[in-house]
């Protein structure tokens, strides 16, 4: 007489737990697998990126437009005022000490 294998015997115990696991969880209706729109708010998708826009790979929105246009229509930096914002800025390890 052979005696049942100890893998044998947890694979049979696993599968009773699921089986009384199943058992236990009630049907969903289709309608809570899905929501409609109503039950929640619609993602927006992300609008292109600067780096898509400059490349040709998408369509600048027209908020980007206008602020492309006002940064283009802007006066030109000094030296002095990029020397001034450079030493400003702390760079990556923020600090001042050593500017960028």
């Amino acid at each position: 007489m052979s005696s049942p294998t100890p893998a044998g015997g947890i694979a049979r115990l696993v599968d009773e737990q699921l089986e009384l696991a199943a058992a236990r969880i009630p049907a969903l209706a289709p309608g809570a697998v899905h929501p409609s729109p109503l039950d929640h708010e619609e993602v927006v998708a992300p609008h292109a990126g600067g780096e898509a826009v400059l490349l040709g790979q998408a369509e600048a929105s027209p908020e980007m437009a206008e602020e492309l246009a006002v940064l283009e229509s802007a006066p030109p930096l000094s030296d002095e005022e990029l020397e001034r914002q450079a030493l400003a800025d702390g760079g990556g390890d923020a600090d001042p000490a050593t500017p960028e």
